[in-house]
Formats: structure tokens, C-alpha cells, sequence
């Protein structure tokens, strides 16, 4: 049984080498040939110069290529940093200064957009690009991926169990987003304990939808190695999309988040689409009761798992599909390998109905955040009635979440106890959206609130007070944070004042901004 996650595909190649591996829209690749391509793709990394810890950054769209990218950055001993391809320049920048990033594989059509700001490729070593002629960029070098996979020879070292293996970034409730550094235990643990309340068969067609920056997403390739199935990309633009490709790709297994599923709860499906799904996943927040019941007409066969994870420990809880009619509000119970507790401020159990935060042990306890001890020490903390002396003391990592517990054991989320707010299952800081409504010079005052939202979760609503002699205007403000941030972080309504409400210190009361506009959207879903 293996402790590496770049093991697993040697070993799927053992099985069925001839097995269709991953299919993108352009082509597909058997296990034995993404082996070799990731062989290729490690020992051209190590002869860049990238040694073991090493941070690696991948951006780009879904390809085989940037599947084989994050595996081989794995297997030369390098520590994997997955970017969101929807991110901007200014975002990208941040994660590859914040991880220090050694080497970046992306698309030659990024790079000038990376470039323009101002020193985010300094301190790159290697610069390697899919689709690039090699030509320099503002005096770097870039290596094409063909060159990159053409060599043959050793790699940098073999990395063990609890080393790093990749960093996601992950915004909390204040300032820019933070590396959760996973090991390469967590990972294979994790597909594991995944890949068995799941069943996943090595005759699964995978779908995967969602963004490997998010380690939901990552999963999916996790457990695909893990059962030797076969996993479909897709990039998406219409959901009409995901339709067809389940139906063209007869796909058995989808993972999802509740934007995408009410996307395609909404959809007329083809029936042979409706006949090929084994099973449905959905985390990244709660599906409405709405869409799960139209998910269960349109899809009576099929399985659907509704599932709880945070960042900061992979996955901690799923509902048996069998308990979904009866519990269709629950996140479920703890999967395997995991202990999830609901525990009150002074780490004392909660009793049954009582609400308290989900603190969750085991060997999914990731390793912290990057370069960020005193976070870390806040959200990590050590398991109680440990040895003093213990080697390494286990910890338990607080998700921030509040939920309540039955008398049976099944867990209810509440709400969050921060200011972070969740929407399309991204989490997003509102100090970031501030920032860049400051850095448009066209407010003086500036606080992002997350609201409730059917569709989105919560939707971002940005209260402001326009700066001296400007007057508020929601386009002009729109479109310069449109040039600074993703869509997911735009704000679905702004609201200009005179001026902001205070609380006795002099900070901005988020409370009550909340609380006013709590209802922004209710007429939504009238």
C-alpha cells in the first residue's frame, strides 16, 4: 500500500496499462503512456534545477498536460502549487511571491498578462510553457513542455510520507489568501478514505469540473489513480456543456459544488445522461433543498452523496445516500479516518442539539499554513491528554464552522463564526475586495459583506462612500475591480452612503451592514 500519491500510477499501470488514463478535449492518454509523460516531465524539472521542496506553481486550463505537470512535480520531490486558471495577474502574483515559487508551468499566452506586474516572475529558476515557442519574455527564458519531456535521467530525491506535497490557497476572513500545506499522507489517505465510502471502481468515467486549486477538485484526480478509473476534463463555459459531455463521455461519477448543480438541476436532461451516473457528489457548501429534490427526480438511479470538507483537513464528513430522504438538511458523519467533534470555546464536548465548532482529528490534519506559524497555532492546535514529551504531537485543526449534532450523530452546519464569506463555493476575503475598491481611487470608505443567496450561497455585497469630488457610480467602480479580480469576487451589488456605520472603537460594523442586508436578495427567490 502506497504513501505517495505518484505511486499510485505505476501501480495502475501494473493493472491495465492500456487503460484510458485522462481524456481533455483534444486527446487522450493511457496509464502507461501519462506514467512515462510524468517520468519525462520529473527528470526534466530536476535538470531545470528544481530540487526536492521546491515549490512549483501550475496555471493553466484543464489538459493532460497540466495533470501530468502536478503529478511529476510530486515525483521530483517539489511541493505542487495548483492555481485557479480563472484567477487574474494580481492574484497569481501574490501566491507565486507568497509560496516563493521556483518554477512556473502555464500557457505562453499568460505570460505577458504575469509579466505586466511588476517583478511577479523574479526569483523564478524555470519558467515552462505549454503551447510556446520558447522565445524569451522580458529577458526569461521559457522552456516548451515538448523540451521539458524529453529528457531522461534522475530526479531530485524521493520525498517521504509527511513531507509537504502541495500547497492550496484558500482565503479566510482577512487579508490576501493563505497556502494550506498538505503531505503526501494526507493526500493518499485522503483519496483513499474517499475512494472507499464512494466505491470507486476502476470502469468509473470521472468527470472533473472543478478547478484543481481547490482540493475538492484535486480530488478527483486522487481517486481516479486510486481506482485506475478514467478521468474526463472539462472547462466549461455554458452548463449545457457538462450535459453533454456526461452523455458523450458516459460518465459514471460527477462532483460538484451547489452553483453547478442548480445550473443543471434547471436543464432538460438527455436520457442517456440521466442512465450513465453511478454517482453525484456535492461539498463547497449546502444544495437546496430545491435542487436535491429535482437532482432525485431527474436522477432515480443514482447515487448522491452530500459531503462537508475544509481546506485545512481534505474531507471530514458525508451522508449516506440512504439517510438523504430522511436527513436532507445533514452534512453527514465522519468519513473513514476521521474523528469530527463538535466542541464548545473551551474545548469541552457539546451536547446533542447544541451548537458548537467542528474540530476535526486524524490523519487528515493537514500541516498548517505557509510561512504562517501564528495561524497556524490559532486553527492547529494540539490534541488534549497527549505525552508532554510526545515526538510529534498530533493536532486537531477548529474549521471556524459552527454545527450542531443529533442524538444519532449526524451533523447540521449552522453557520460560519468569521467574516469570511462564501460564494459559489469559493471562499473569498472581503479585505481583498476592499483593497481594490480602494485601489480604484474612487472610494473613500469600503466593507464587503457575504448575504444569503440561493443560487451563489452568499453573494457579495459591497458597501461604500465615494472618495472626494467623485460621484458613485456603480459601472465605473465595476469595471476597474473587474480589471483586478476574478468573477467569483466581484460584488453582486454595491451600495453607495454617505457614510458607514461604526462600532464603539472606531471599526467598520460588519454585523450590521449584514444584518441590513440580509434580505438584498430574498426577492430572488420570491
Amino acid at each position: 500500500m502506497t504513501d505517495l500519491l505518484q505511486d499510485l500510477l505505476p501501480a495502475a499501470v501494473a493493472r491495465a496499462p492500456q487503460r484510458i488514463a485522462v481524456v481533455d478535449r483534444a486527446q487522450s492518454i493511457t496509464y502507461a503512456n501519462l506514467n512515462r509523460l510524468v517520468d519525462r516531465a520529473a527528470t526534466g524539472l530536476t535538470a531545470l534545477g528544481v530540487v526536492r521542496g521546491d515549490r512549483v506553481a501550475v496555471l493553466m486550463p484543464k489538459r493532460i498536460e497540466k495533470v501530468a505537470a502536478l503529478i511529476a512535480v510530486l515525483k521530483a520531490g517539489a511541493i505542487a502549487v495548483p492555481i485557479n486558471a480563472l484567477l487574474k495577474a494580481p492574484q497569481v502574483s501574490h501566491i507565486l511571491r507568497d509560496s516563493g515559487a521556483t518554477a512556473l508551468v502555464t500557457t505562453g499566452a499568460r505570460i505577458p498578462g504575469l509579466l505586466a506586474e511588476l517583478g511577479v516572475l523574479s526569483g523564478l529558476k524555470a519558467i515552462v510553457a505549454v503551447e510556446e515557442t520558447g522565445e524569451p519574455h522580458g529577458g526569461l527564458s521559457v522552456v516548451p513542455w515538448n523540451r521539458l519531456v524529453a529528457n531522461q535521467g534522475p530526479v531530485a530525491g524521493r520525498p517521504a510520507p509527511h513531507d509537504p506535497a502541495m500547497i492550496f490557497y484558500t482565503s479566510g476572513s482577512t487579508g490576501k489568501p493563505k497556502g494550506v500545506v498538505v503531505s503526501h499522507s494526507n493526500l493518499v489517505i485522503g483519496a483513499r478514505s474517499v475512494a472507499e465510502y464512494l466505491e470507486c471502481r476502476a470502469d468509473d468515467r470521472v468527470l472533473a469540473v472543478l478547478s484543481f486549486s481547490f482540493d475538492y477538485g484535486f480530488n478527483q484526480v486522487a481517486t481516479a489513480l486510486m481506482a485506475g478509473a478514467t478521468l474526463v476534463l472539462l472547462d466549461y463555459r455554458l452548463p449545457q456543456e457538462v450535459l453533454l459531455t456526461i452523455e458523450r463521455e458516459r460518465i459514471t461519477a460527477l462532483a460538484g459544488v451547489p452553483p453547478i448543480w442548480i445550473q443543471l438541476a434547471g436543464l432538460d436532461w438527455p436520457a442517456a445522461a440521466a442512465t450513465t451516473l453511478r454517482y453525484v457528489t456535492n461539498s463547497g457548501g449546502a444544495m437546496p433543498r430545491a435542487t436535491l429534490d429535482r437532482l432525485r427526480a431527474l436522477l432515480p438511479g443514482t447515487k448522491i452523496y452530500l459531503m462537508y470538507g475544509l481546506t485545512e483537513a481534505f474531507r471530514s464528513t458525508y451522508l449516506p445516500p440512504e439517510e438523504l430522504a430522511r436527513r436532507p438538511d445533514s452534512i453527514g458523519r465522519a468519513i473513514p479516518n476521521a474523528e469530527i467533534l463538535v466542541l464548545r470555546p473551551d474545548g469541552r464536548l457539546c451536547e446533542a442539539g447544541e451548537p458548537g465548532e467542528l474540530v476535526h482529528r486524524g490523519p487528515l490534519v493537514s500541516l498548517g499554513y505557509w510561512n504562517d506559524p501564528e495561524r497556524t497555532a490559532r486553527r492547529f492546535k494540539p490534541v488534549p491528554g497527549q505525552p508532554v514529551d510526545a515526538r510529534v504531537p498530533e493536532r486537531e485543526v477548529w474549521s471556524g464552522d459552527i454545527v450542531r449534532r443529533d442524538r444519532e450523530g449526524f451533523l447540521y452546519f449552522i453557520g460560519r463564526n468569521d467574516d469570511m464569506i462564501k460564494t459559489s463555493a469559493f471562499r473569498v476575503s472581503p479585505t481583498e475586495v476592499e483593497e481594490e475598491a480602494y485601489a480604484s481611487g474612487l472610494v473613500r470608505d469600503a466593507v464587503a459583506v457575504g448575504v444569503p443567496h440561493e443560487r451563489l450561497g452568499q453573494a457579495i455585497v459591497l458597501a461604500v462612500t465615494p472618495a472626494q469630488d467623485v460621484a458613485p457610480d456603480d459601472e465605473r467602480l465595476l469595471d476597474a475591480l473587474g480589471r483586478r479580480l476574478p468573477r467569483f469576487m466581484l460584488p453582486l451589488r454595491i451600495q453607495w452612503r454617505d457614510s458607514l456605520p461604526r462600532s464603539p472603537n472606531g471599526k467598520y460594523d460588519r454585523a450590521a451592514l449584514r444584518a441590513e442586508f440580509q434580505g438584498t436578495f430574498a426577492a430572488e427567490r420570491a
